[in-house]
């Protein structure tokens, strides 16, 4: 039972791409899947040097460019040491506590290829030997990989073929429920990349003629700091990224709407921008809220500090829980859908 019908594929297109293992760093294979699904709908994509796809619709002005981007790579971790006791201590890959992952499966992905499965659990998880077990500090001196292998020192770690360097991807355990909800880790951003997905999707089998040449970068390397700040054509006028609003304590953002966001780490987003997205939400009954992130930074923000002179903004669908175990709903995924589809065939206004 679902009342946004149009999210049935978006939803599909979360669970495959979430399925897919990629940590910042680790993201080729991620980055393949969404190249073949751009080919399908066929759309021209070209690779960056930093692993990055960029994807080109051509629009009736080609003066004039727009881009929006989402990333795809995720959260995760790197063996930082092969312990003596048979376990793996970690770095983390992104900005997130140990707390949110104590407990989490997960995937050791060897230079060789070969996968290991384990579990990130505290150095005194159980409390029949420790006595602080509930409360010794969660970090990388005490959390550590227990590998499902029978392995007991360093030595037969190292024999499996795993070492200091190999990257670590968490279980998503996605899941959607009956009243519309998906919970899953990294739907920050994979939702946002099914979105655009879908955008792309729905243009071409309407034969829509955009107003403007409009590029597509689904980047890698957000949640490092870098990912969206470089194969911005020069053309380039305005650059929407698409990424997670973040809901907590004296947030607006929800799991129902599409989240505008006006201000994050980074500072104010283009005000003009900003009113043009809001009044195309008023326009076709979207529904939206307008936030701030205290703790945030995006693709579009990264552009802005490389020096690029673009009309930036940022939106996207309400996430909870991020960094964590997170969920949406099918209709925050719909608003957001919606509002890109009307923001790519407007025109752009003249902000003064």
């Amino acid at each position: 039972m679902t009342a946004y019908p149009n999210t049935v594929e978006t939803m599909k297109l979360i669970e495959q791409l979430v399925s897919i293992p990629s940590p910042s760093g680790f993201t080729n294979q991620v980055i393949g899947f969404v190249e073949k699904e751009f080919q399908h709908l066929g759309v021209d994509t070209f690779r960056n040097r930093k692993g990055g796809l960029i994807a080109t619709i051509e629009g009736e002005n080609r003066d004039e460019h727009r881009m929006l981007t989402a990333h795809v790579d995720t959260l995760g971790a790197m063996v930082k040491e092969v312990k003596d006791n048979g376990r793996l201590r970690i770095d983390l890959i992104g900005g997130f506590p140990y707390t949110a992952v104590e407990g989490e499966y997960c995937i050791i992905h060897t230079s060789s290829g070969k996968q290991m499965t384990g579990t990130i659990l505290m150095h005194q998880t159980s409390v029949h030997v420790y006595k602080d077990a509930g409360t010794a500090e969660r970090n990388q001196q005490n959390m550590e990989v227990r590998i499902d292998a029978k392995v007991s020192n360093a030595k037969e770690i190292r024999e499996l073929g795993i070492e200091v360097g190999d990257f670590i991807s968490f279980d998503p355990r996605v899941e959607q429920t009956e009243n519309g909800f998906i919970k899953s880790r990294h739907l920050d951003d994979k939702a946002s990349v099914a979105i655009l997905l879908q955008l792309v999707k729905r243009l071409k089998a309407e034969g829509k003629q955009l107003p403007y040449t409009t590029h597509f970068l689904i980047s890698n390397n957000e949640e490092i700091g870098y990912g969206g700040n470089s194969n911005i054509p020069a053309e380039t006028v305005e650059y929407l990224a698409v990424d997670m609003g973040a809901m907590g304590d004296g947030q607006s953002t929800d799991e129902y709407t599409v989240s505008i966001c006006v201000k994050d780490a980074s500072g104010p987003y283009h005000y003009g921008l900003r009113k043009h997205l809001v009044g195309l939400a008023e326009k076709h009954a979207i529904g939206y809220q307008l936030d701030i992130y205290p703790y945030y930074g995006s693709d579009a923000s990264a552009a802005i500090r490389a020096g690029h002179d673009i009309i930036h903004g940022l939106v996207g669908p309400g996430i909870d829980s991020s960094h964590a175990f997170e969920r949406t709903h099918e209709s925050s995924l719909e608003n957001t859908e919606q509002l890109l589809y009307h923001y790519v065939l407007s025109n752009m206004q003249s902000y003064g």
